[in-house]
């Protein structure tokens, strides 16, 4: 249908990059604060983020955890404990050094040279060493295991290059750590807070995601293994949407958590933590934007309908009588569930011409779009829209036209499969921009030269190789521009040789180009 005029200029045919950056501003979602790496989150995108926060909360507390709050700062020392951890991180930390400025005399601020601290503070990047300190604390028995904790937080990491909502210097998220008395169940887990994500990511966010465990060099730094769910955007492109980190006994013997057991011995817990942020904001709109702007799931939608009174904007009786019957319709329609929860609908009386009102959402991604006019009130019925399905045959808006009472009842079964036909969407997508069968590192090299702007990801045997065998692995892949993204859960086994090596592969792993 290329007589269809989209509302968005860039294409993500031409421009993926650059299609992205325009949802986000078209959406109105977010946009630079004049800070490097830092944005102002605006109420649709706010909203959004709010939305997973509720849902995703629900799902870490169903699994017996209690959301607490840790401070900002966390003292340099916490982190020398851990000479790993540090390490992975210390290029990335905001450093705190002074706690005054005073005036330099040519109306410049300072840094008080006697306003030192005795101590560099860090702006908080993770939390692994100050939740491990007031663990040693809390934790002094068997009957106090498990111990589960989740803080919702900023954190900070001094990032290079940024992208909104993908690589900020500060990011929003969730971080869940836990101790317990023994290896098996902390990696138990770490499996159950994995599975958490992949249903948000799959079921909230209609997001297809492969849950598979991290080759040694993307672990977590300090780790003995690290998880993660991997979503493919519609450029073929990985995104690493949430991990979890079985941590053994590092950190617990770093800060000491430590507790008599049923023995009456000394032993160091087993920790954990995992996370996801608003990264996942971004593998939405990635995930199912298309050229006309986002498309919301309905369950993380702030508005899952949107109610759109055509006003001549004279105040008369006309629009008078026009916004009554749709007040009628929002009042019905606020009765109704979908997706496990009651409606969230919105009367939109701004004034304003109809169609910018109509683009304005659509851009936005609200998940149906009811325009009522003049004309529809006398018929009884709305003009009704869905975001999942815009254009008809024709290339003009695909409007269908129920009466308002029937409007209200089949609404909420239409926003269920809208959920439903986002997940197929993307999974279909997906799944047919995998590739099977290369067999060699010349193949892969040749397959991600060919001319196919969005190659997706390959799957490939190995015979996961440790130490200087797996950095020559990682430099091969380097070369490529790509990474080992993980092992899927479930895969089939290992029946071929390792394209790296030449030995015995003994596993499948994912690898592709990614955020």
């Amino acid at each position: 249908m290329s007589n269809i005029r989209h509302a968005l200029t860039v294409k993500r045919a031409d421009d993926f990059a650059a299609w992205y950056q325009e949802v986000i501003s078209a959406a109105d979602m977010a946009e630079e604060s004049g800070v490097r790496g830092c944005m102002v989150i605006k109420p649709w995108g706010w909203g959004i983020w709010e939305r997973i926060q509720h849902l995703l909360d629900g799902r870490i507390k169903d699994t017996g955890h209690e959301n607490c709050y840790f401070p900002l700062f966390i003292p340099l020392s916490n982190f020398e404990r851990e000479a790993e951890h540090v390490d992975g991180f210390a290029k990335e930390m905001a450093v705190v050094t002074h706690h005054r400025l005073i005036g330099d005399g040519a109306g410049k601020l300072v840094p008080d040279p006697e306003a030192k601290l005795e101590e560099p503070l860090i702006v908080r990047p993770t939390s692994e060493t100050i939740f491990g300190d007031a663990m040693a604390r809390w934790v002094q028995s068997w009957r106090d295991l498990p111990l589960k904790l989740n803080q919702w937080a900023n954190v900070v990491r001094w990032e290079m290059r940024t992208r909104m909502f993908l690589r900020t210097s500060e990011f929003l998220w969730q971080e869940g750590h836990t101790a317990h008395d023994g290896e098996a169940e902390a990696k138990e887990h770490t499996l159950r807070m994995l599975e958490v994500y992949r249903a948000c990511a799959e079921e909230d966010l209609a997001m297809p995601v492969i849950a598979g465990e991290k080759p040694e060099n993307e672990r977590f730094p300090g780790a003995v293994e690290t998880w993660s769910i991997e979503a493919m955007m519609q450029d073929g492109k990985a995104l690493q949407a949430g991990t979890s980190h079985y941590l053994g006994t590092n950190f617990s013997e770093a800060a000491g958590i430590k507790f008599q057991n049923q023995d009456g011995d000394q032993a160091l817990c087993h920790t954990t933590s995992w996370g996801v942020s608003t990264r996942m904001i971004g593998g939405v709109i990635m995930t199912h934007g298309d050229d006309d702007g986002l498309r919301v799931p309905p369950t993380i939608a702030p508005w899952q309908v949107v109610i759109l009174p055509m006003l001549r904007g004279k105040d008369d009786d006309a629009d008078a009588q026009l916004v009554a019957y749709c007040e009628e319709l929002h009042e019905a329609l606020k009765g109704q569930s979908a997706c496990g929860e009651r409606l969230r609908v919105t009367l939109d009386t701004k004034h304003g011409k109809a169609s910018a009102k109509r683009w304005d959402w659509v851009r936005k991604g609200a998940p149906i779009i009811i325009e009522v006019g003049g004309r529809d009130m006398e018929n009884g019925v709305v003009s009704l829209l869905r975001r999942d399905a815009l254009w008809a045959d024709n290339g003009k808006p695909d409007f269908h036209s129920p009466a308002k009472a029937d409007a209200a009842q089949a609404i909420p079964a239409m926003l269920e499969e809208i959920q439903s036909n986002l997940f197929a969407q993307a999974k279909d997508q997906r799944d047919a921009n995998i590739t099977r069968g290369i067999e060699t590192l010349d193949q892969l090299g040749e397959f991600y030269s060919a001319e196919a702007q969005y190659p997706g990801w390959v799957e490939v045997q190995w015979s996961k190789p440790t130490g200087a065998a797996l950095e020559q692995v990682v430099e091969q892949l380097k070369a490529l521009k790509l990474t080992i993204r993980n092992v899927p859960i479930g895969a089939a086994a290992a029946d071929g040789s390792c394209i790296f090596t030449g030995e015995p592969a003994v596993e499948r792993i994912y690898v592709a180009r990614a955020y």
